[in-house]
């Protein structure tokens, strides 16, 4: 009898992190295996994640105030893959990520998208502060913290331009912040303060302080923007911050349970643990300075304080090595279908209603339209189908039916079919949308865990029969 042998694989995954003052590359290695035994549905499952190769932190290539110098970067990005001897193919999945600043700049999606399209096989386009706070958290060791300990730990990413929360408990997100905090608000040039950030302009305005372009760099007032910075810092944790703060980007502080423990990282997280540097490294701007104010703020020792595994390396390492989910393996893809980008997920929920889920479909299909493609441009979409009661054969041939006839309404019906399924019915789905329309082509994948507003990236189908997914979100801010 032939003795059964599990199913491996090795991917290259790429990591790249394009921030406000710097930028990086890591290179890392994931092992799968089949953890099901050879009787049972395939299973199949990260096992291992080797970080292979850590660049040099450049300093981010700009061309101006407003624009990124994206040949300066691409070049970059290439000198460092020429050091590890990988080549663009060789990467099977992984993250671009633009944060803090530079994700405002005037060609920051052209600068994401084309980098993520020349630097990999699948290198998927990434940027919004909600979601670099997210990946922060999980490269700098709070994510895994939670997950160990139970306990709500808010990591706070500060780097250049912005301060990037994100709280979990027990490896569950409760919720995200951002800040306009962070070392390059204020740069200097030898003695004197070279530029002062928009956000800082207004807080000396209200506070009635006259602080200025040329001004000397050793100016009281500064240690007092630190200290209110490390002040409000505290306000977000305890949820009180005021929602006139000019400090505060986008939405309050979204999570209910009340925060344990904190962690540092970015930047200005390396100013305090100095991982990676010594005492002499110069820095032209506040980081050093709000370093000191975090650490001898007395609000802020309200909370316990726990190292970070990483400080500046955060969420370049969460990029290459945290982004990646992997689908199940009873999954129905059509060759030369993959790899899909930039989907936007609509779920539809059947309440464990079979009939009422059928019935409401062409009016949620309707509505994803009008989300989506308000102007019948031909912008595709993914369907994540949650809430399904047991479904029998018959079922499934209803729910087939349904679907090619609400997808009529789209402008370009011939476009890709997109189910992710929260139960384990991809293949037979699949292959029986294929039998009621075989001009169709169809991606049915399961086992993936989306929200609604979510994007989505697919990649190519590997050897285990199973395909990376990326679930992302895609906000640039202007």
């Amino acid at each position: 009898m032939k003795r059964y042998q599990p199913q491996n694989e090795e991917i290259i995954s790429a990591g790249i992190d394009i921030g406000t003052s710097t930028t990086k590359v890591v290179i890392s290695r994931f092992s799968l295996m089949n953890m099901a035994g050879g009787t049972h549905m395939p299973r199949i499952e990260i096992i291992d994640k080797e970080v292979l190769y850590r660049s040099e932190i450049h300093r981010t290539p700009l061309l101006d105030k407003t624009a990124i110098d994206i040949s300066a970067v691409e070049k970059l990005v290439s000198n460092e893959y020429e050091h590890t001897g990988i080549k663009p193919h060789d990467i099977k999945t992984g993250a671009v990520i633009i944060t803090g600043e530079t994700a405002t700049k005037t060609n920051a999606q052209e600068m994401v998208h084309s980098l993520s399209d020349h630097a990999g096989e699948f290198l998927v386009a990434t940027a919004g502060p909600d979601l670099e706070g997210i990946i922060a958290a999980k490269g700098s060791g709070a994510y895994e913290y939670s997950r160990k300990t139970g306990k709500v730990i808010a990591n706070i990413d500060i780097g250049g331009g912005t301060a990037n929360a994100a709280v979990y408990k027990s490896g569950r997100l409760c919720g995200t912040c951002t800040l306009h905090i962070g070392g390059r608000l204020i740069e200097f040039a030898g003695g004197e303060i070279k530029s002062i950030s928009p956000p800082v302009k207004k807080w000396l305005a209200q506070q009635g302080i006259n602080l200025n372009e040329g001004d000397s760099r050793h100016r009281p007032e500064i240690k007092a923007l630190t200290d209110f910075m490390a002040e409000t810092i505290a306000n977000m944790l305890n949820k009180t911050i005021s929602a006139d703060n000019p400090l505060l980007l986008g939405h309050s502080p979204n999570w209910k349970d009340d925060v344990d423990s904190i962690m540092f990282s970015g930047g200005v997280g390396e100013c305090i643990y100095r991982y990676e540097t010594d005492g002499n490294a110069i820095y032209n701007d506040i980081g050093e300075t709000l370093a000191a104010s975090l650490k001898e703020s007395p609000s802020l020792t309200n909370w316990q304080w726990v190292q970070p595994e990483e400080t500046v390396r955060a969420t370049v390492l969460g990029a290459g090595t945290q982004t990646t989910d992997i689908s199940g393996a009873t999954i129905s893809v059509e060759e030369g279908s993959l790899p899909q980008r930039n989907l936007p997920v609509y779920q539809i929920d059947f309440v464990n209603d079979l009939k009422t889920g059928l019935r409401k479909f062409p009016e949620e299909i309707s509505k994803a339209l009008e989300i989506y493609d308000p102007y019948r441009e031909g912008q595709n979409f993914a369907l994540y189908l949650t809430g399904m009661p047991y479904l029998g054969f018959k079922d499934i041939q209803q729910l087939s039916a349904a679907i090619l006839e609400s997808i009529r309404q789209k402008p370009d019906p011939q476009q890709p079919i997109v189910i992710v399924l929260e139960s384990d019915h991809a293949k037979v789905l699949g292959q029986t949308l294929i039998l009621q329309d075989s001009g169709k082509t169809i991606v049915c994948i399961d086992q993936i865990k989306v929200e609604h507003g979510d994007y989505i990236d697919i990649g190519t189908l590997l050897k285990t029969n199973v395909v990376p997914v990326v679930v992302k979100t895609l906000t640039f801010e202007h």
